[in-house]
């Protein structure tokens, strides 16, 4: 942008001495336009050629003058762009280098491998809850919203170890891998699922047929936009009320009503004690509606007299505030 500028105004300041050069020697020497522009041009550039007019004293010493302001014009404008290139590429080089140490600084944090339109939705939820998360994407138009939205990323190509290394996989809790083949994802999925196999990876398959692939691959999850989309849009015609409900509770805007997933820690609010005596439903509002436990079963619709463990993950409904409340209980 800088750049730019720079030139506008170096070419302003070419422009206005041409101006002057032209208007000098048809005043001075009576010289027609293009004489005059003639004479300007060639004493500018200093090439030398013959005079096209003859010129007086005063005409010599208005073209010294010209050759000294031309020569300052051309030092300047290098100057101008030389500074703004520098400064450019100093600029680039001290912003990747911040980005990188606050990268190496995360951990237990997300990678979203991917930054098109499903990556995009991805890291606004994240970004919304807040969870910090990395973006390995080497598109130039997508680094570019990449960039405007300030999110940490890694110009690199996700289906390199070390692009997946740059971002902090080894430290990372879970990948995202939504790039746009499905054999880029499988990719994606092994190289993570080997550099560190207790990953929790979510895929995203174009084809239903890349699923079990993706799965036999490493990945936790495969998750398919066409079919949620087919899925979601029957729900439209034939359960819209279930899906007004779901849409409220899911999307990260609502104020209203939220479904959040959270973990119970050894000796944290509630462990060891029932649904009913843990104040969950009576003093917080909330509805627990499954609990997982920590291996691996789920209880839907659990009644009150269920206990709750540590390492359990209670998946609850209610308002945000309610949430927000048990949330930092759990984590006291």
């Amino acid at each position: 942008m800088r750049s730019r500028s720079s030139i506008r105004n170096a070419l302003g300041a070419l422009t206005f001495l041409i101006a002057v050069g032209v208007l000098g020697y048809m005043a001075i020497e009576g010289a027609n336009f293009f004489d005059a522009l003639f004479m300007t041009v060639t004493t500018l550039s200093t090439v030398g050629y013959r005079e096209v007019v003859p010129l007086s004293a005063a005409g010599r010493i208005f073209t010294m003058v010209l050759i000294l302001s031309g020569l300052g014009v051309v030092f300047y404008s290098a100057s101008l762009v030389a500074a703004d290139v520098i400064e450019g590429r100093l600029q680039s080089v001290l912003g990747r280098r911040r980005v990188q140490r606050q990268i190496e600084r995360l951990a237990d944090h997300y990678v979203v491998c991917g930054f098109g339109r499903m990556g995009q939705i991805v890291c606004k939820e994240l970004a919304a809850k807040p969870v910090p998360f990395v973006v390995v994407e080497n598109e130039p138009e997508a680094v570019r919203r990449l960039q405007e939205q300030q999110y940490l990323f890694v110009d690199g190509d996700a289906t390199e170890d070390d692009s997946l290394l740059a971002a902090g996989i080894r430290r990372a809790r879970g990948v995202v891998t939504a790039l746009s083949k499905d054999s880029d994802n499988v990719y994606v999925v092994l190289t993570a699922r080997q550099l560190k196999p207790d990953l929790l990876i979510v895929a995203r398959a174009e084809d239903e047929r890349s699923e079990p692939k993706l799965m036999q691959a490493g990945a936790t999850r495969v998750v398919s936009p066409y079919v949620i989309g087919g899925s979601r849009m029957a729900g439209a015609l034939l359960r819209p009320a279930v899906l007004d409900v779901v849409d409220l509770a899911t999307h990260y805007h609502s104020m209203e009503l939220k479904i959040e997933e959270l973990s119970v820690g050894v000796g944290g609010f509630g462990a060891g004690e029932t649904l009913r005596s843990s104040g969950l439903r009576d003093q917080l509002g909330l509805i627990v509606i499954a609990i997982k436990r920590s291996n691996g079963d789920m209880l839907f619709n659990p009644d009150a007299e269920a206990r709750i463990e540590p390492g359990d993950r209670l998946v609850v409904m209610g308002q945000a505030a309610s949430l927000r409340d048990l949330e930092q209980r759990l984590s006291a």
